[in-house]
């Protein structure tokens, strides 16, 4: 293993924001597979599985188990600025640094940390990030993919996960690492565990384990996996949002991966005040709770759930 600066940011009145990336294989071979950790400041459990990622693959290396003619670099954290000050987002403009790709040479600093690790990581044939969706909450376990043309469902497959998710790309989505790989024909897949801004150790393994899965399938690395899942492939627009029409503290009674009935309570919102129930929030179909609310608070029109509608009928 040796170490690559991947990216500098330099700061007049703290030290410098360095984008560490950690290389396996020798240098001159082929770049196959990168794995990008935090990119956004709360993205705990996406640098911890990178961590452990990092620990698995030196041991793979010191045994002669990474492949002759791959290489692999793994990327723990981009945004390690706002990991130190608590934050999701980069800067005192609080910009998401994951909805600024491809960046800018010569653009503001976001746009230039996007340019710098774009330009380190386009060369690689494969690229998984560990990242976090805009809406805070607990997903089953999946591998997510853009619609651009170049996705391949049956690639995501080979991590072994429960699900693979197809997502029509939104204006929005074009700016994002995954949809900017992809068109650069880069094989680009997002994994999602079920916690962000704590380490969740079951669903971290679970995504160690699928991502050196999917490295031993390729060939990149020798190693002995069980087979995982046969994942159940998805389209984002055929789930069900299962919003709230009253805002107040949340009550959460199912969790992903649960199977739900019509009519099952899934939550109960009480009035912040006097503490009564303002509304029992039901299931409306038949199927399985794919992501779930977490917070304490929800806010009237807050999506309080999303179901997988159906799947077993």
């Amino acid at each position: 293993m040796y170490k690559e600066e991947v990216c500098r940011v330099h700061s007049s009145y703290r030290e410098d924001m360095v984008v560490q990336g950690y290389c396996f294989g020798k240098r001159e071979a082929d770049p196959a597979a990168c794995i990008l950790g935090s990119v956004r400041g709360n993205e705990i459990q996406q640098m911890y599985i990178c961590s452990q990622l990092v620990r698995a693959l030196k041991e793979l290396e010191a045994n002669g188990c990474i492949n002759a003619n791959k290489k692999i670099l793994v990327i723990p954290a981009v945004n390690s600025m706002g990991i130190n000050v608590g934050r999701r987002f980069f800067g005192v403009e609080d910009v998401d640094i994951n909805r600024c790709f491809p960046g800018r040479a010569d653009g503001n600093t976001i746009e230039r940390i996007a340019c710098n690790v774009f330009y380190k990581i386009m060369e690689y044939s494969y690229g998984i990030q560990l990242t976090s969706f805009y809406i805070e909450g607990e997903f089953v376990p999946h591998v997510r993919m853009m619609e651009t043309g170049y996705q391949n469902a049956s690639l995501a497959n080979l991590f072994g996960l429960p699900y693979v998710m197809i997502k029509k790309p939104t204006p929005l989505d074009t700016k994002t690492l995954n949809y900017n790989w992809q068109n650069d024909m880069t094989a680009a897949f997002s994994v999602y565990t079920n916690k962000n801004d704590s380490v969740d150790e079951e669903s971290a393994k679970q995504a160690v384990a699928a991502v050196l899965r999917f490295l031993t399938r390729m060939g990149i690395i020798r190693y002995e996996s069980h087979s995982g899942y046969i994942s159940h492939v998805i389209l984002e627009q055929d789930l069900m949002d299962v919003s709230v029409e009253s805002g107040g503290i949340f009550k959460g009674l199912v969790k992903p991966g649960e199977d739900v009935r019509y009519g099952y309570p899934l939550a109960e919102v009480f009035d912040p005040y006097e503490g009564f129930i303002k509304e029992i929030i039901k299931a409306p179909t038949d199927g399985i709770v794919f992501f779930a609310h977490t917070q304490a608070l929800i806010s009237q029109g807050d999506v309080a759930y999303r179901l997988i509608h159906r799947l077993h009928q």
